[in-house]
């Protein structure tokens, strides 16, 4: 799995030089009542100093070259070029601008997340959901990217979030599905805990049962207590215990030790 975004946030508007490091935004969609709308909601938002409007992907990309725009909000299905290949062009710029994908298909989600898009807004637009949007482009997310992080598609309530891979603590083997388990939630994703085990191991997942991966660095404690072990992630007084298997634990031991 690849991130969804490889970028840090805040530099965009800096980098631009946008007026009191608000955003300089363009939106593309085909749909005059769709881009409208989009356009007069984002022109609510404080945090927003420009906003332009393409209604096909060719113009769009004529506005972009040079020119000054922070974040693109991309619909998906549009004659010629739809977003997802416009996104794949952005991402050949020196600078490219952050990208959003604003569509009324879920089915593109995972596409969107491989592309590294900021996010992933379903139509019809709240202005609720696009200010959470704008939010995560000036800088929700960590100032400095963890190296090496990305961030997981989830299903919640119909929408798609993203969580980063370094929040997540332990990953629990259901079936066919594996649940996310972050300090505050869970997430059931469609990956079965074997994959997630080959593709994470260098962000330092490590299988301490046949149902179990753990995050080493959330550990935060090793209990040993009549000849079997369990550690604790996310913390000792509100922290998780899981156990560790016979089988996993000489391992488990080995790697925390070399982390110290």
């Amino acid at each position: 799995m690849s991130g969804m975004t490889g970028r840090t946030p805040q530099a965009f508007a800096a980098r631009q030089g946008a007026p009191g490091g608000r955003l300089r935004v363009l939106v593309v969609d085909d749909e005059p009542p769709a881009a409208d709308e989009l356009s007069y909601l984002l022109t609510q938002d404080a945090r927003v100093a420009e906003v332009r409007t393409c209604l096909n992907a060719t113009d769009g990309l004529q506005q972009l070259q040079g020119s000054g725009v922070d974040a693109v909000f991309l619909d998906i299905q549009m004659p010629g070029l739809n977003g997802l290949e416009v996104a794949r062009l952005l991402a050949r710029f020196k600078t490219p601008p952050a990208v959003v994908f604003v569509t009324a298909h879920e089915e593109h989600a995972l596409e969107a997340f491989d592309l590294r898009a900021v996010d992933y807004v379903l139509k019809p637009v709240r202005a609720e959901r696009l200010a959470e949007t704008v939010t995560r482009l000036m800088g929700s997310v960590p100032e400095e990217e963890p190296s090496g992080d990305v961030q997981i598609p989830v299903e919640l309530g119909g929408v798609t979030r993203f969580v980063w891979r370094s929040q997540i603590t332990h990953v629990e083997a259901q079936g066919d599905y594996a649940r996310l388990h972050t300090a505050g939630a869970s997430h059931l994703v469609r990956v079965p805990l074997t994959q997630l085990e080959q593709e994470w191991a260098s962000a330092r997942f490590v299988r301490i049962h046949r149902s179990l991966l753990v995050n080493l660095s959330h550990v935060t404690e090793v209990r040993s207590e009549a000849g079997r072990c369990s550690v604790v992630v996310g913390g000792a007084s509100r922290g998780t215990e899981l156990q560790v298997s016979r089988r996993h634990t000489r391992q488990l031991k080995d790697l925390l030790a070399r982390r110290s």
